[in-house]
């Protein structure tokens, strides 16, 4: 297992990928990234909350996050699910509010050992232009902030909101 904590890599010429390790299964963390009651309650940095979470978790179900921020800011992303493997792959398509082309290809995948689960993001934007927005953008810290909050909700210690995962 690697250090605590989001790790960012820039592949190719317009790829990104995040990973980050979590102290729960890999059944929690899948369910945590995929069922509204849950991602309301850790999606977006600091200050970020989301107003609307669509999700239709089939091959061509689609989703829809509204975050509203710091001084009334929104941030609108959406897309379709392209393959669901519960728990350990989803692959979706992403493109936010404001992108002048495309959609991203975004592949999670979850590999647990011993309890302990490593999410690996692949991230593939359709330019490197975009690509390359993201990582000027807040992207690093607003997501560190994020899986920070899903590594809280999903603390050994906090049974009950292990139970819940599962209901």
């Amino acid at each position: 297992m690697t250090a605590p904590g989001l790790q960012v890599t820039e592949t190719g010429t317009a790829g990104l990928v995040l990973t980050r390790d979590f102290a729960a299964p890999a059944d929690l963390v899948f369910a945590a990234l995929t069922r509204p009651e849950l991602l309301r309650r850790w999606h977006g940095a600091h200050g970020w909350h989301l107003t609307a979470c669509d999700v239709d978790l089939r091959p061509e179900g689609a989703w829809r996050f509204v975050s509203v921020g710091p001084g009334g800011a929104e941030m609108e992303m959406y897309g379709v699910f392209r393959e669901v493997e519960p728990p350990v792959r989803l692959v979706q398509t992403e493109t936010h509010r404001g992108w002048p082309e495309g959609a991203a290809l975004i592949t999670t995948v979850l590999a647990e050992t011993g309890g302990h689960t490593t999410m690996t993001v692949t991230a593939q934007y359709p330019s490197p232009e975009i690509r390359d927005q993201v990582v000027r953008s807040p992207m690093r810290r607003g997501a560190g902030e994020a899986y920070d909050r899903l590594a809280s909700l999903l603390d050994p210690e906090k049974d009950h909101e292990k139970r819940d995962a599962h209901d």
